[in-house]
C-alpha cells in the first residue's frame, strides 16, 4: 500500500485568534483582553549545548500556541483559572495564584501558571487571570510546545498586568528568563534557554544564534527559498519527552564532566586538544567512557555550529548537508539521544535525495530535519513516510519550516 505524507498546516493567525477567542467565550462567557501567540521552533544545529554555555541556532516556526487571557484581579488571593483545547478532558484547572510553586502543579498547566509565579518571585505584580489555550504546534515532536506554552503566557501576562518587559530585547531576556525558571522549577524539566531565547526574541527570516554563555544573540539571515532549497521537518510521532529522567541523565554528566576538568561550562574546553583534555575525566557519577562521549560531542557541536553560520554568512547554504549529517552521528553514537524513527528518518532521506539531515530537539522521539532541493520535497516525504508503513511504524507528519516571528500580541 502507498502511504501518501501527512502534512502539518500552521494556522493564519487570525484563525488562531479566532479559535482562541471563540473558546474564551465559551468558557468563561466574556470576552478576553487579548490573544497572544508565541511560535514553536526548530533547531538547525546546536543540541544539547545551551545548558552547556555553548551555541545553538534555532528558527521559529510558523506554527503558534495562541492565548486568550483576561485579567481579573490584583488582589489577594489572586486566582488562575485555564483551559486549553488540546487537554479539553482536564476541564477548567484553577488555582490560587500563591499555591503554585515548584512541586504542587502537573502537567500542562505547570507550564502555564508557572510563568505568573515566576513572574512574582521576580518582584512583578502579577495577579489572578482566566486564559484558554489554543495551538497548531505539534505536542511532543521536539519542536518546543512546552517553551511555546510558556512564551505565550509571558507576553499575554506582560502586557495585561503592564510589566513594560515585551517593548526591548532586555525586557525579553527577562521574559525568557521568568519561562526557563518555570520549566525547571515548577515543571521539572531541566531543560536549557534555547527554546524560550528563540520563541521569545528570534526574527522573522532569520535564524538565531544565540550565546548561551552571556545570552548574546546574532540574527542570522535565513532564506533557502532563494537558493532553491527547502528545510523539511519530519515528526516521527515517537512521542518525545524531556521529564522522563533520560534528559536529566545527560545534563548531569556534562556538568559532573565540567566539575571534574575544572571549568564552569563545557564551553571553555578547547577543540584542539580534545582528546587530551577527554584522557582526564574517570569513573565518577557516569563510567569515564561514557562521560568521554558526551563531552566529545558537546565540544564537536558548538564547532559545528560556527561551521554552518559561517557557509550561511557566505550564501552557500546548498554546502551546509554534511554539517547536519556529521551532528546526527555525534548525536546517535557519543550522545546516545537519537531511536530508531529519527535513524529511519535520516537514512531514507539521504537515500531520497536529502543533501543532509539530522534528528533535532532534545531527542528520545521528536522530529527530524533535511535540506532537500525545494522541487524535491514531496519526493523525500513520500520516501519517509513509505519507509514508515512498510516497517508497520506510526505515521509520521511533516512540515516545511520558514523562519517565522516571534511572541506577540496578535489581536
Amino acid at each position: 500500500m502507498t502511504a501518501a505524507p501527512q502534512w502539518l498546516t500552521a494556522w493564519e493567525p487570525a484563525e488562531g485568534a479566532d479559535r482562541a477567542a471563540a473558546a474564551f467565550r465559551a468558557r468563561f462567557g466574556a470576552e478576553p483582553d487579548g490573544v497572544w501567540s508565541a511560535p514553536g521552533r526548530v533547531n538547525l544545529i546546536g543540541e544539547h549545548t545551551d545548558y552547556n554555555g555553548g551555541l545553538c541556532l534555532p528558527i521559529n516556526l510558523p506554527h503558534r500556541t495562541y492565548v486568550a487571557l483576561r485579567r481579573t484581579s490584583t488582589q489577594s488571593p489572586a486566582v488562575v483559572n485555564l483551559a486549553s483545547a488540546q487537554e479539553a478532558a482536564t476541564g477548567l484547572w484553577t488555582a490560587a495564584l500563591d499555591d503554585v510553586t515548584p512541586g504542587h502543579v502537573t502537567g500542562w498547566p505547570a507550564y502555564a501558571a508557572g510563568v505568573a509565579w515566576a513572574l512574582a518571585r521576580d518582584g512583578h505584580a502579577v495577579g489572578g487571570f482566566d486564559a484558554v489555550v489554543d495551538s497548531c504546534v505539534p505536542y511532543g515532536a521536539g519542536l518546543s510546545s512546552s517553551a511555546a506554552l510558556e512564551c505565550a503566557f509571558a507576553v499575554a501576562l506582560d502586557e495585561a498586568f503592564e510589566l513594560g518587559l515585551g517593548a526591548d530585547d532586555a525586557g525579553r531576556i527577562e521574559l525568557a528568563a521568568a519561562c526557563i525558571r518555570a520549566e525547571n522549577e515548577v515543571a521539572g524539566a531541566p531543560t536549557g534557554g534555547m527554546d524560550q531565547s528563540s520563541s521569545l526574541r528570534a526574527q522573522a527570516g532569520h535564524a538565531l544564534l544565540l550565546d548561551c554563555l552571556d545570552g548574546s544573540v546574532r540574527h542570522v539571515p535565513f532564506d533557502l527559498g532563494s537558493e532553491g532549497l527547502a528545510l523539511l521537518v519530519v515528526d516521527t510521532r515517537a512521542e518525545h519527552q524531556l521529564a522522563d529522567g533520560q534528559y536529566a541523565a545527560r545534563r548531569t554528566a556534562c556538568e559532573d564532566a565540567a566539575t571534574q576538568l575544572g571549568v564552569a561550562t563545557l564551553r571553555e574546553l578547547d577543540g584542539a586538544s580534545l582528546e587530551v583534555i577527554l584522557a582526564r575525566l574517570v569513573d565518577a557519577g557516569v563510567p569515564a567512557e561514557v562521560a568521554r562521549r558526551r563531552v566529545r560531542h558537546v565540544v564537536t557541536e558548538i564547532a559545528r555550529v560556527t561551521e554552518l553560520v559561517a557557509l550561511l554568512d557566505a550564501g552557500r547554504a546548498r554546502d551546509i548537508g554534511p554539517v547536519l549529517d556529521a551532528s546526527h552521528a555525534s548525536l546517535r553514537d557519543d550522545y546516545e539521544v537519537s531511536c530508531d524513527e529519527l535513524d529511519l528518518v535520516v537514512e531514507v532521506a539521504r537515500s531520497a535525495g536529502a543533501l543532509g539531515a539530522r534528528m533535532t530537539g532534545g531527542g528520545f522521539g521528536g522530529s527530524a530535519i533535511a535540506l532537500v532541493d525545494a522541487g524535491r520535497v514531496d519526493t523525500v516525504a513520500s520516501a519517509v513516510a513509505q519507509a514508515f508503513a512498510d516497517r508497520g511504524l506510526t505515521a509520521p507528519a511533516f512540515l516545511v519550516a520558514q523562519a517565522a516571528g516571534a511572541a506577540a500580541r496578535t489581536r
